[in-house]
């Protein structure tokens, strides 16, 4: 995909919707998991499942973060046509997937009960809940593996490849998990097994699609190694977006105590809303992503005029489309929570929640969108530290304030549309600080 001429819109669209897609089928491993213990197995082993989705994201999001910084450097590299370098960046983001992953596997197998103690998980779910983590933990490395090998893919337009591979590892997941569930009669540790094998699938296929590469993005296993200049760079951009994540992660765990001291129903509500709430956000985070990228390339080039023009683009195609998906998700929100349990008060708590925070979630569109770009000229420490005010302080201060003098659910629900308000006040100032900067360095005046 040729990101530095021509129509912008149409390849926007080309590069976000498979992108989406991929993010929403990746969310459905999890949904997969939340949907067959609901129906087969019980609502404590819903709850088992839905404690660990925050927990997980959480320890996560440092090194999806990564993975960023892995793309935005391999995008300029591409725009600025620095072929060595696009072969270093593949070959230091796979070393470093793989890295990442053990160190998190290890972390999370040896240390999954404090980590759920820690977020107040209720005594009756905690073996079961211990059990699923400890079981997807270790299959970390696999899933880095996919999101940096996906994200050197998309670095030059390619999102179908990712999807294709989460379409095949889905599929498996989900057979695996009826068969786990209903022929062998395991409960929560079935669902998790599914999940680590359909990864090992999507990470197989990820690698095996790069080595075939043609080009400075082919990777070759005898290749494997860290460049300094280009760890320290994909750190740079990767850390601070990784930290954003994670700032988020935190303040929802903050949440996911208040709503633990509540009761195993609203447990079980947030594991079914999550996964409407995730795929109204995967819609916006891709256009995001596509921001970042096209950014990222024509800032490679030196081309401020058509960054500007990419951001208008696609905070436009992203506010129309997100907004009808996330209000379609609000009308229709109790029959979609339906799918997943039979509990009346479930169903009830879940719908509520999907109304208070999908009918606002287009605030998420300015935000996330700012953020990419700035991630796409290599700041990407400003959008971390407006999360960190907007979302984390203000959650954290709301909920041991407003919530505790007010302990009702939707008094907590209200937290996510009124720090998103908060957040894209200051991400809209920190955006126009940065850009000024990046005008002084590349704006070339026009021609006579």
């Amino acid at each position: 995909m040729n990101m530095l001429e021509g129509s912008i819109w149409n390849k926007i669209l080309k590069f976000a919707v498979p992108l989406a897609a991929t993010s929403i089928m990746q969310q459905l491993f999890n949904a997969a998991d939340v949907a067959v213990v609901g129906q087969f197995v019980g609502k404590e082993a819903l709850a088992a499942v839905g404690a660990n989705a925050i927990v997980i994201n959480l320890m996560l999001n440092l090194f999806i973060g990564l993975s960023i910084g892995s793309n935005v450097v391999c995008a300029m590299m591409i725009g600025s046509k620095d072929y060595l370098r696009i072969k270093k960046t593949v070959h230091t983001s796979i070393v470093l997937s793989f890295v990442s992953g053990v160190f998190l596997a290890v972390l999370g197998v040896l240390f999954a009960r404090d980590i759920l103690y820690m977020v107040d998980t209720p005594a009756h779910i905690m073996d079961s809940a211990v059990l699923y983590l400890r079981i997807l933990m270790g299959g970390v490395p696999l899933l880095l593996i996919y999101n940096f090998g996906s994200s050197l893919l998309r670095s030059k337009g390619d999102t179908k490849r990712p999807l294709y591979a989460m379409v095949i590892s889905g599929t498996v997941n989900v057979l695996l998990n009826l068969f786990f569930v209903l022929e062998l009669h395991m409960n929560v540790e079935g669902v998790a097994i599914a999940t680590v094998l359909s990864s090992l699938v999507s990470a197989f296929l990820i690698i095996w699609w790069l080595h075939r590469e043609k080009g400075p993005l082919q990777l070759r296993f005898d290749k494997l190694s860290m460049d300094k200049s280009i760890l320290i760079h994909i750190c740079r951009v990767g850390i601070p977006a990784g930290l954003q994540g994670m700032v988020f992660s935190f303040s929802n765990i903050i949440i996911q105590i208040a709503l633990n001291n509540i009761g195993a129903e609203v447990v079980a509500a947030t594991a079914i809303a999550l996964n409407y709430e995730f795929a109204g956000f995967f819609i916006l985070q891709a256009f995001a992503q596509a921001a970042t990228t096209f950014v990222g390339q024509n800032y490679g080039a030196k081309n401020i005029e058509r960054c500007y023009r990419v951001i208008r683009i696609t905070m436009g195609m992203s506010v129309v489309i997100t907004g009808i998906v996330s209000i379609a998700f609000s009308v229709f929100a109790y029959p979609l929570s339906a799918i997943f349990t039979t509990d009346p008060e479930v169903l009830q708590y879940s719908a509520v929640r999907i109304r208070y925070i999908l009918t606002f979630e287009i605030i998420n569109v300015v935000i996330e969108t700012l953020s990419g770009a700035m991630r796409g000229v290599n700041y990407s420490m400003p959008p971390a530290i407006a999360c960190m005010l907007g979302a984390c302080v203000f959650r954290i201060i709301y909920v041991y304030t407003v919530f505790s003098m007010y302990p009702t659910f939707e008094v907590l629900m209200a937290v996510y549309p009124i720090s998103w308000l908060v957040t894209v006040m200051v991400i809209i100032v920190l955006y126009r600080k940065v850009f000024k900067k990046v005008e002084k360095k590349l704006w070339k005046p026009k021609m006579a």
